[in-house]
């Protein structure tokens, strides 16, 4: 089928899932999940053609871990789409209302969106996760992943539409397009009156590609150059702990920290803790002159493109700062407004941090890699949103809703 044939598709599917109760969406979810279980050899073994195709074009290894499933991952993936199951369905709560002196009583509801595209790249658990999420909040959604994941995302969507057929709803609630060309993403764009949002989620590249391109209005998600003030009241343990994994825990994702800034004060201290557990990793490490310094020639000249990059890898960036305000100002404009984080010991400096960086996350002594729908208690996400309007941080069901007011009356006119 087309994009354009699929996509009308999914958009007949719309009504159905819209007043979908919250008891066949759950049994559709559990369907879903237990079908995952069942198939874990048959996804292993389509996963498997994907990290062979990665691997001989030369992907990168963080890259090629993100594509990887394993038995442990689907189980894990079975696990969240239980979760959200678990969790209470937005649909239908009343936000607000009033009676007007005329006597017209206002509610204002929640409601599904309609039908959700998203574009993403080399990560299959996102097949999963953005169908799970639009099921449950009454959307139908249309898949677009990368070339890299192509043999992967098509059994999972194969693996979910089983699952929903088992229960009465239609396949084309998800939705998936094989192509995967420029041309497909190109068409998703202008499916003006098909699609009602259109979410991409992946590099800079394809983000960037997607806002700029798109006539179907986007939430813009996830670049995330994410970053590590300490200061100089920190405590160096907690420091290095919280450092270390922020960047190395999984340098792929979009909430692993990117650079780190120390206040000078500290700087020898905080540097000389932090290198042996970064040579752990085989970490690269770019730096200030000061950096160089103290830590000597293992480290590389830092540029700006340096402080600008999310490097999705082993690699880090060093600054060494003389005071909170240059930390800040640092992070405000290098950073995408993803996650930040400062570990410090000084109340003052904690607030006066949290006030000022502009971030969909700030954290106070505790590590970026908590940006998670999961570990937000929202189940799984649809993206991160690193935008104002309308969503922002970790995507989770009442993110994929709008409302509608619905106005009562017993005759008033105007």
């Amino acid at each position: 089928m087309s994009v354009l044939e699929l996509a009308l598709c999914a958009k007949s599917a719309a009504p159905i899932l819209a007043q979908a109760d919250s008891n066949l969406k759950n049994k559709a979810l559990f369907a879903i999940a237990d079908a995952i279980e069942r198939n874990v050899d048959n996804i292993l073994r389509e996963n498997a053609k994907d990290i062979q195709n990665a691997k001989a074009s030369g992907i990168s290894a963080s890259l090629i871990d993100r594509l990887s499933l394993s038995e442990k991952r689907l189980r894990s993936i079975a696990d969240s789409v239980r979760e959200v199951a678990g969790l209470n369905d937005p649909i239908g709560e009343v936000l607000g209302g009033c009676v007007r002196p005329n006597g017209l009583a206002i509610r204002k509801i929640r409601v599904p969106i309609g039908v959700c595209g998203i574009i993403y790249e080399a990560r299959p658990n996102v097949t999963v996760d953005a169908a799970v999420l639009c099921l449950k909040s009454g959307n139908v959604c249309l898949l677009r992943g990368g070339k890299e994941a192509i043999c992967s995302n098509s059994i999972l969507v194969s693996v979910m539409q089983e699952a929903l057929r088992s229960v009465g709803l239609p396949a084309a609630a998800v939705s998936f397009i094989n192509d995967v060309s420029r041309e497909s993403s190109n068409e998703m764009m202008k499916l003006n009156g098909i699609l009602d949002v259109l979410i991409p989620r992946g590099g800079a590249g394809l983000i960037n590609a997607v806002v700029n391109n798109s006539t179907v209005p986007v939430i813009q998600t996830g670049v995330g150059n994410c970053h590590i003030y300490v200061d100089s009241s920190a405590d160096i343990g907690m420091a290095v702990d919280i450092a270390v994994n922020a960047k190395c825990s999984r340098p792929s994702v979009c909430n692993a920290a990117e650079t780190f800034l120390v206040h000078s004060s500290i700087a020898s201290a905080f540097l000389f803790a932090l290198k042996p557990r970064l040579d752990e990793y085989s970490v690269e490490t770019h730096g200030c002159d000061i950096t160089k310094k103290i830590l000597g020639d293992c480290v590389i000249p830092a540029t700006e493109e340096d402080y600008e990059k999310e490097y999705l890898d082993y690699k880090v960036a060093i600054k060494v700062v003389d005071s909170l305000d240059e930390a800040i100002d640092h992070i405000n404009k290098f950073g995408t407004r993803h996650s930040e984080c400062i570990v410090t010991s000084d109340v003052f400096s904690a607030e006066t941090f949290t006030k000022k960086i502009d971030a969909a996350a700030v954290y106070v002594n505790a590590s970026t890699r908590f940006t998670d729908g999961g570990e937000f208690g929202l189940g799984a996400e649809i993206g991160i949103s690193t935008q104002k309007l309308h969503a922002r941080g970790p995507m989770g069901l009442s993110e994929l809703t709008t409302y509608k007011y619905i106005v009562s009356g017993n005759g008033q006119i105007r």
